[in-house]
């Protein structure tokens, strides 16, 4: 019954000390799946102008003003051009066409600010923004990860979009850059 015990223990102190791979942080890629709710077009212009966001909040990881506002004029181009028309219903027309003109008023605020945390304050209303467009629009291109840091924006916490599940905090990238949680996946191609 002693060697039955101290295998068993033996066995338990062997599988605890075993070193386990690291969990893979998750990065997103176009996902196979079935016929989009919105238009091959519509889907093309919002993952450019979606990309062009991470390129924003990427600038601001790296508290570049030059590269923030180059992603800022990037954004403010790719908006217009998005086909709103192309959406299903006219009431997501119309919602998506305030959302739109609600961050085409704080890209513009991005851009005629020179403070980078002011700029950083447009950023986070033009992510607030992005997120509920995401949402009536029903962006079922890929996997969206909205994150959230409680210490950003003097404590008062902040979100902002990723492609990826790896934290990289666009509000204080040089004292709390892994400061975060991912607190919502949105997934619209599951239903």
């Amino acid at each position: 019954m002693k060697n039955i015990a101290f295998v068993l223990l033996l066995g338990l102190l062997v599988a605890c000390s075993a070193n386990y791979p690291k969990e893979e942080k998750q990065t997103n890629l176009p996902i196979a799946r079935g016929e989009s709710v919105n238009t091959a077009e519509f889907n093309t212009q919002f993952n450019l102008f979606l990309h062009s966001y991470y390129n924003l909040k990427d600038a601001f990881i790296n508290e570049q003003i030059t590269a923030i506002d180059a992603a800022g004029d990037s954004l403010t181009k790719l908006i217009a051009v998005i086909p709103i028309k192309q959406l299903k219903s006219d009431t997501t027309q119309k919602a998506a066409q305030l959302l739109i003109e609600s961050i085409q008023a704080e890209l513009k605020g991005l851009k005629g600010e020179t403070d980078i945390e002011e700029k950083r304050k447009a950023f986070q209303m033009i992510g607030e923004q992005l997120l509920a467009l995401i949402q009536t629009v029903q962006y079922d291109y890929e996997i969206i990860y909205n994150q959230y840091c409680p210490m950003a924006m003097e404590n008062n916490g902040a979100t902002w979009l990723s492609n990826s599940t790896d934290i990289q905090n666009p509000y204080l990238p040089k004292t709390m850059l892994e400061c975060g949680e991912v607190k919502d996946t949105l997934n619209f191609f599951l239903k």
